[in-house]
């Protein structure tokens, strides 16, 4: 029951700790990042070439898992459970909490508004409902499990995400040994529109505000599986970010190649693969809604100094900030479907690269307490400076990219 959720009093904290397996936190690390991000990332890269995005998943991911680990160290040398927004105040101020606050709404929003929509026209398809009624059907599942919290998303997350792994194995193996994959569409590269595909690889591995939660999923006796999980997840993420663009690319051709990508590469394979391409595609959505949406409530808590996250109507107004915005922006026109992945992913890297780095600094100064687990070298200021300078440098190919100053990618 909702109800007999205790605050942390110990620490003061409105969000609670729970239990996790490392399969379920890494679990959490794939179904958040295997969302929006897998099925735009294709047609994002028609331009430049399948090559060319494996590069930027290489360089995006790495990075992207480096920032992750610094955010871990952070939460781990902070006694009270708190969210990035929460993180960022402590040892940013104010000004890096609203920034990190916005870079979650944003993220968020841009990854929800995908997810209704595409999985509204996926359900409109299999039911022949229209995808308004398709997306609430969709809203559903999801939501609930969301009410019911970390554990419960962690649980399903697990389930499902190795559903949907069965799912990709199909269809890569059915696109290899049936029609086969055509070596020019595969090898095929052009790196002047090589940098936009790296803000959608970028928002493909932005599992960041995952990390809190997984953080008060893990017992002390059990910490060291934070790192793992956050290593593991990103690894196996890495592959799938790579396979589905191959395989779709690959058999569909960049001319041919749709915004959400299942719908080409299930035309390409025949009747049979309809069902399984865009089953696929709603689990895909359903995972990153779990993860990203319980991240973001958790994050809504935390900022607005709610006195409990399960105060069953504090919760209620959390779940509704993360379910109503998104459908109303999905069904109003505005936002494109890659096109809010590229915005969300530019504005998004910017502050998970610059943040993190301000925290973790500032936070082993403090050293509030000494962490189970720390990221050593991979702290060195090199290693910050590169990723503060690649992540911005995105943002700003993207924003001149909006306004035709430069390429746009696809």
């Amino acid at each position: 029951m909702l109800t007999m959720k205790k605050v942390d009093k110990e620490q003061n904290s409105a969000l609670t700790r729970t239990s996790l397996t490392l399969l379920e936190g890494v679990a959490l690390i794939v179904g958040a990042n295997i969302g929006a991000g897998i099925l735009s990332l294709a047609f994002g890269a028609k331009n430049a070439g399948w090559p060319v995005l494996v590069f930027w998943i290489v360089v995006a991911g790495v990075l992207t898992t480096i920032s992750m680990l610094y955010v871990a160290e952070t939460t781990l040398r902070t006694k009270k459970n708190l969210q990035l927004s929460g993180l960022a105040e402590k040892y940013v101020g104010k000004l890096g909490s609203w920034l990190m606050f916005l870079s979650v709404v944003t993220n968020s929003l841009g990854a929800l508004i995908a997810y209704t929509s595409g999985s509204g026209n996926i359900l409109s398809e299999f039911l022949g409902v229209p995808p308004t009624i398709g997306s609430i059907l969709f809203f559903l599942p999801a939501v609930i499990v969301i009410w019911f919290g970390l554990k419960a998303t962690g649980v399903a997350e697990k389930f499902i995400t190795f559903g949907m792994g069965i799912l990709v194995v199909i269809l890569v193996m059915a696109s290899i040994i049936g029609p086969g994959l055509k070596s020019e569409f595969v090898l095929y590269s052009d790196l002047k529109f090589a940098i936009p595909v790296f803000s959608l690889t970028i928002f493909a591995f932005l599992a960041q505000y995952t990390v809190p939660e997984l953080a008060r999923g893990y017992s002390k006796e059990r910490i060291k599986n934070l790192p793992k999980a956050i290593i593991l997840g990103m690894m196996i993420t890495a592959i799938l970010l790579a396979l589905v663009p191959m395989a779709a690319l690959g058999l569909t051709g960049p001319e041919n190649v749709t915004e959400v990508v299942t719908i080409a590469w299930a035309d390409a394979l025949g009747n049979w693969a309809f069902f399984t391409a865009n089953g696929f595609a709603l689990l895909a959505m359903l995972t990153s809604f779990w993860a990203i949406g319980q991240s973001f409530l958790t994050n809504i808590v935390d900022k607005f100094k709610f006195p409990s996250e399960w105060d069953v109507k504090y919760r209620l107004i959390s779940l509704l900030f993360v379910a109503v915005p998104p459908f109303i922006l999905a069904y109003s026109g505005l936002v494109g479907f890659v096109d809010a992945i590229s915005i969300a992913g530019a504005f998004a890297g910017v502050v998970m690269a610059v943040i993190p780095v301000l925290m973790i600094n500032k936070a082993r100064k403090i050293n509030e307490q000494e962490p189970a687990w720390n990221c050593g070298k991979l702290a060195h200021p090199a290693i910050q400076s590169l990723l503060i300078v690649l992540f911005t440098g995105a943002a700003i190919y993207t924003l001149l990219g909006l306004f035709s100053v430069l390429p746009k990618g696809w």
